[in-house]
């Protein structure tokens, strides 16, 4: 008899746990947001498949969390915010590939100032 109480003990307490839901993702949202932000303020668009990957996956996650499927929702907020400071990084990159190519540039044009002057 105590074994059968003990068992139903344990069956109630695994039964419930297994009914909590994850909390919701309330901070990555925020972080994913300023991400998504971020990255357009320094010129990121959807004409960066990634900038449009982090907004597809974000506007996704924003469904899930009004559905409260959280676990669903937490993973496509985590996976937006990557999409988009990689969208971030590229736009920096590419702005600095051209800053050091008009810097090379003006860098010839004065070694041949130099030397027209010699």
């Amino acid at each position: 008899m105590i074994h059968r109480r003990i068992l139903a003990t344990v069956l109630v307490v695994m039964a419930l746990g297994g009914c909590t839901k994850d909390p919701a993702p309330d901070e990555q949202m925020r972080l994913t947001e300023q991400a998504v932000a971020q990255a357009k303020a320094v010129g990121a668009d959807e004409q960066i498949p990634e900038m449009l990957l982090a907004e597809q996956k974000l506007a996704r996650a924003q469904k899930n969390m009004n559905e409260q499927d959280y676990k669903r929702a937490r993973m496509l907020a985590e996976q937006a915010e990557l999409d988009a400071r990689l969208a971030e990084g590229q736009v920096l990159t590419s702005k600095s590939e051209k800053q050091l190519a008009d810097l090379n540039a003006r860098i010839k044009r004065l070694h041949k100032q130099l030397g027209a002057l010699q």
